[in-house]
């Protein structure tokens, strides 16, 4: 593998990216939410007079975690659903046979084609989360504790995704790939709920739920750090246990270990994409 070849083959990617139609879709989609969202935080300020309360705080805080989710759909749908055709769509209409009938790498291939999803991943992220960040600013003034950790946990959400959809596609066509992936998404948001729940009423076992799915698929995980590094860090402490378990508020950030078990996931899952385009029959 090159480091040439897969830079090249990573571009090529992030211009195909762009050219789908798929991204104007999630331009739209982004549009939309932004522009509710400025509503919403209007009402906001408008109801409680800026944040002057702690009740205030709580309400943007909580909304502000569910336009994220939101934006973190928006990015599950279009990393997902980009990564499909990558590798399946090419394989079904034959350009594969012309690149990997050259003197290339499969393996090379496959890297670039993650590291240029991982690229247009990041920076949909990074301007729509950016961009939600100032309009929460524009209209309360809020600004969370730590936007930059907020904003690289949702990355590393979508990358996630990304690797996931793009093993996916070594075996399955597009539009399968895609909405397994999501299917999965949504799966260990569900998970994470009800172990959330688990957590406040004191149940092991229904707490186990939302550690488990955690690890088997680590988006839930990182969804509920991103969560806690937008929130006001004095909110759960204020308000107590009446709001344990609430699926938009966060008691904990990720740890150290966690995050390296995420690293170590991405790093599996792009492995074993690799070995099973490998072995494909092209």
């Amino acid at each position: 593998m090159t480091l040439r070849t897969v830079f090249v083959v990573a571009a090529l990617t992030l211009r195909e990216a762009a050219r789908r139609r798929v991204l104007r879709s999630l331009a739209v989609l982004t549009a939309v939410l932004l522009g509710l969202s400025a509503w919403g935080f209007t009402r906001i300020d408008a109801t409680f007079g800026g944040l002057t309360s702690g009740e205030s705080r709580l309400a943007a805080a909580m909304v502000l975690n569910l336009v994220m989710f939101g934006l973190s759909l928006i990015a599950a749908l279009g990393t997902a659903f980009l990564a499909g055709p990558t590798l399946a769509g090419e394989t079904e209409s034959g350009m594969a046979l012309a690149v990997l009938a050259r003197p290339v790498r499969r393996s090379a291939v496959l890297v670039g084609k993650w590291l240029g999803l991982v690229a247009f991943g990041s920076g949909f992220v990074a301007a729509a989360g950016s961009a939600q960040l100032f309009i929460v600013w524009v209209t309360v003034g809020y600004w969370p504790p730590r936007p930059l950790a907020g904003l690289a946990l949702l990355a590393a959400q979508a990358i996630v995704l990304l690797t996931l959809g793009l093993l996916l596609s070594t075996a399955v066509s597009p539009m399968a790939s895609g909405i397994v992936a999501v299917g999965l998404f949504g799966a260990g948001w569900v998970a994470g709920v009800i172990g959330g729940v688990g957590e406040a009423f004191d149940n092991e076992g229904v707490a186990r739920v939302g550690a488990v799915s955690q690890m088997l698929l680590p988006t839930d995980g990182l969804w509920r750090g991103a969560m806690n590094a937008f929130q006001d860090s004095t909110l759960l402490t204020q308000f107590g246990p009446a709001f344990e378990g609430h699926p938009f508020l966060s008691a904990a950030a990720p740890t150290t270990t966690y995050l390296a078990w995420v690293g170590l996931w991405i790093a599996l899952v792009l492995g074993l994409a690799v070995v099973v385009f490998q072995r494909r029959d092209q």
